[in-house]
């Protein structure tokens, strides 16, 4: 009976979870449509995001490329298909790699600073300063920081597929002997609209979750240094494992025949 409770517990303390999660979710996406617009702490929150979080896409992007250059030529060698080089990188990267990955980093800079800092406001009492002076916290701190992810991860992405395709481009061509006029046509014909698209779609999901578990661990955050610390840790790692099992399920929507 032990072990029953225990495990009654765990999934009622899941569910418990899962729906202190929704419901913040739908409060902070209701506060996108309701004035007022804090269009400064949007632009804040853009800039940190987007811009400053572009080296270290961009370097996961062009090290992707290459190592799966690398590792597909070896492959394709052994049964003489290293003409699927090319296709085989742009597929990789717009559909999977591009998002799952800029998505992990991100996770890992921006998810943690945000639990870091809105943790900081929560144990020492800011939030409840900002309610005092009637402004909402979920409209100033959570609304624009999810809306801002969602826009500037596709954006990211997108940097990350021309990047990673061209880290693949350069090995292939510099490396391994490929013709680049051969190497570049059969990347631009075999790739379609939907491969960019669908990885586009991924991006913005997986920013407003990357945002959403930010703020909602450092939003519920309790105990001083210790709890900020913890949400910290929680904001990361369940971030990442909502972008690989979002992942999973965006690409069988996309994809699944």
């Amino acid at each position: 009976m032990a072990l029953l409770a225990a495990l009654g517990r765990f999934v009622l303390d899941i569910c418990g979870f899962a729906g202190r999660l929704a419901l913040f979710a739908l409060a902070g996406l209701s506060h996108l449509f309701r004035p007022p617009f804090y269009g400064r702490m949007f632009a804040r929150a853009l800039v940190e995001i987007g811009y400053f979080s572009l080296p270290v896409v961009a370097l996961t992007a062009v090290f992707t490329g290459m190592v799966l250059a690398l590792q597909s030529y070896t492959g394709f060698a052994r049964f003489s298909a290293e003409g699927a080089i090319a296709n085989l990188i742009v597929l990789s990267v717009t559909r999977e790699l591009g998002p799952v990955l800029a998505g992990l980093m991100v996770a890992g800079r921006v998810g943690a600073a945000m639990a870091a800092e809105i943790g900081t406001m929560r144990v020492t009492d800011q939030i409840d300063a900002l309610a005092t002076l009637s402004t909402n916290p979920m409209k100033y701190l959570v609304a624009p920081r999810l809306l801002a992810a969602a826009i500037a991860l596709p954006l990211l992405v997108l940097i990350a597929d021309i990047i990673g395709v061209l880290g693949g481009f350069i090995i292939a061509t510099a490396k391994l002997g490929f013709n680049p006029h051969t190497y570049l046509a059969n990347t631009i014909s075999f790739l379609q609209t939907m491969d960019v698209v669908s990885g586009l779609a991924k991006a913005a999901v997986f920013g407003f979750l990357v945002a959403l578990m930010g703020c909602f661990h450092g939003y519920n955050s309790r105990g001083g240094a210790e709890g900020v610390g913890t949400a910290t840790t929680s904001a990361v790692v369940s971030a990442s494992v909502l972008i690989l099992a979002f992942d999973y399920v965006l690409t069988e929507m996309f994809f699944a025949r």
